[in-house]
């Protein structure tokens, strides 16, 4: 009898992050991570567990997540999109699927004692970096059709003060003065690669990429970037905040209703089909809504 192989399949998932309660399984929970395994093990008959590369807030949304899980079944790629699409409410969708290559086969051991190795594909540990974007509308009346999809501020928003301040952010720095008092990561030292900030209209765009990010980090940001932007503080301010490492001197945390993650960096040997056709889209239709 041949001896069925294990195989690490990644999966790129988009979502409407409005409706749920966050990415990391809860009990009882009405989470993506809970919906997604539900319609995983409806489709194959057995339960299977996901790996994400970025856990998502509550209300958060996702234009390309990506997730990993080991399996002995062979399906081909449109099967295991329809299928277990077949499964998943309309906010949720898989939008490609990949199987890694015989080249970078492993070891159940290896991935149990949970040790690191450049020839494993970790949805997680593999990524490069992980960029977010926030698309904020900025007018003193609300509009209806934004609802859940964008964050509103009705006070005058100055793009160059906000700028500086984003600047500032730049590089390697301790984040604890932006991270939730719930966050279980271990160190709150993070790389911004990149930030920053576009006005079209009414219409901000912020986008910021960095090694990983803390839970919270980016609506805490925003929020503070926010009171920048209103001449409540000055660009300065950003720097005493970095340097206080106290949540309670910083701006509130922002609503989650604007914010997406966009895109997980890899390294090309993993040949991951990562849907670049999305984030064009998204960049258009932002920049030309108005």
């Amino acid at each position: 009898m041949t001896k069925k192989t294990n195989k690490r399949i990644v999966l790129g998932i988009q979502y409407d992050g409005s409706l749920w309660q966050g990415w990391q399984t809860q009990y009882h929970g009405k989470t993506i991570q809970n919906i997604v395994e539900d319609a995983l093990k409806k489709f194959l008959l057995t339960p299977i567990k996901i790996t994400c590369a970025s856990r998502t807030d509550s209300g958060v949304h996702a234009l390309e997540q990506i997730v990993h899980f080991d399996t002995v079944l062979k399906r081909s790629n449109i099967s295991w999109i329809r299928g277990i699409n077949n499964f998943l409410p309309y906010s949720i969708a898989i939008i490609w699927v990949y199987e890694i290559s015989n080249s970078f086969l492993f070891s159940l051991d290896v991935l149990k004692n949970n040790k690191k190795t450049k020839n494993i594909f970790h949805a997680r540990f593999s990524a490069i970096s992980r960029k977010y974007c926030y698309l904020l509308y900025n007018y003193p009346i609300r509009l209806p059709l934004f609802y859940k999809k964008f964050g509103w501020v009705h006070s005058p928003l100055n793009l160059q003060r906000m700028r500086i301040a984003a600047n500032y952010l730049i590089g390697t720095h301790n984040f604890t003065t932006f991270r939730s008092s719930a966050c279980q990561a271990k160190s709150p030292i993070c790389n911004i690669y990149k930030f920053n900030i576009e006005k079209h209209g009414n219409f901000f765009i912020l986008n910021i990429c960095a090694n990983s990010f803390l839970q919270h980090m980016v609506r805490n940001i925003i929020g503070s970037l926010i009171m920048v932007g209103n001449l409540k503080k000055e660009p300065e301010w950003i720097l005493e905040l970095l340097k206080n490492n106290n949540r309670n001197k910083a701006g509130p945390t922002f609503m989650a209703d604007g914010l997406y993650l966009v895109k997980i960096k890899y390294s090309s040997k993993w040949k991951l089909p990562q849907q670049s056709i999305f984030k064009k889209w998204f960049k258009n239709i932002s920049k030309n809504f108005f």
